[in-house]
């Protein structure tokens, strides 16, 4: 199977600007006491994750750094409203994407490139071909045009990770207490061909979380039904 990086096709020509946020969100972490680091990354976002069970929800609401216990504490509420493969770290988003939005769209759409967001009829056509792994959750996004489409933000879990040989040999490991990573993505990426799913046909890096990538399937259904506002670019395994 072959992989490719899923980005923004800029030279569709399309004028569409959706600028929004999740509606929640856990805590970034003020100075990890073993690694130092005050850090947050809000690439991991679940938006089929309803927070309003959790009483406290106020503390969901605000993007903010706090102490790594509080932060913990907050997770443990998260935890058990998650979907099975999700990963938690500082600043990551659940919910809808919540916001504005205006001008004309591809099937795809990047407002971020780790927040792909597609097209209703597009989504049905892609579970139509029975692609695993795909699911497409309702967005809150207002728009000026009263002829707007309905957009859907895929959920992608965390799976797969960059083969050390395109890592520094120098490397520290994720520190243990916060879970940083402190590495930049690798300018020529490889995946650890060991470490990618078989059950998804899409999905997002564990390891560089802004990185989304899809099988060599999900290309060839996407190119063979027409569906644009993104391109494909191949990774090589290792």
């Amino acid at each position: 199977m072959r992989y490719f990086k899923i980005e923004e096709d800029r030279s569709a020509g399309y004028t569409g600007s959706v600028d929004g946020m999740h509606k929640w969100r856990l805590p970034g972490i003020l100075g990890c006491p073993t690694c130092k680091a005050t850090w947050s990354d809000n690439s991991k976002a679940y938006p089929s994750v309803d927070l309003t069970p959790i009483a406290s929800l106020a503390d969901f609401e605000e993007a903010r750094p706090e102490p790594i216990e509080e932060y913990e504490r907050l997770c443990e509420l998260v935890r058990p409203l998650l979907p099975p493969g999700a990963v938690l770290t500082p600043g990551a988003t659940f919910g809808p994407l919540v916001g504005k939005a205006h001008g004309r769209f591809g099937q795809f759409v990047t407002p971020v490139p780790w927040w792909p967001l597609v097209q209703r009829e597009a989504f049905e056509k892609l579970q139509a071909e029975g692609l695993p792994g795909l699911q497409g959750c309702p967005t809150q996004l207002r728009f000026r045009q009263r002829a707007s489409p309905v957009l859907l933000e895929l959920e992608l879990l965390p799976v797969g990770r960059a083969h050390p040989d395109c890592l520094p040999s120098n490397g520290r490991p994720p520190c243990p207490r916060c879970g940083r990573l402190g590495l930049s993505l690798p300018k020529h990426l490889v995946l650890d061909a060991a470490s990618l799913p078989n059950h998804r046909d899409a999905f997002r890096l564990e390891d560089f979380s802004t990185v989304v990538v899809c099988t060599e399937r999900f290309v060839d259904t996407c190119l063979r039904l027409g569906l644009d506002g993104v391109a494909f670019h191949p990774l090589p395994t290792k």
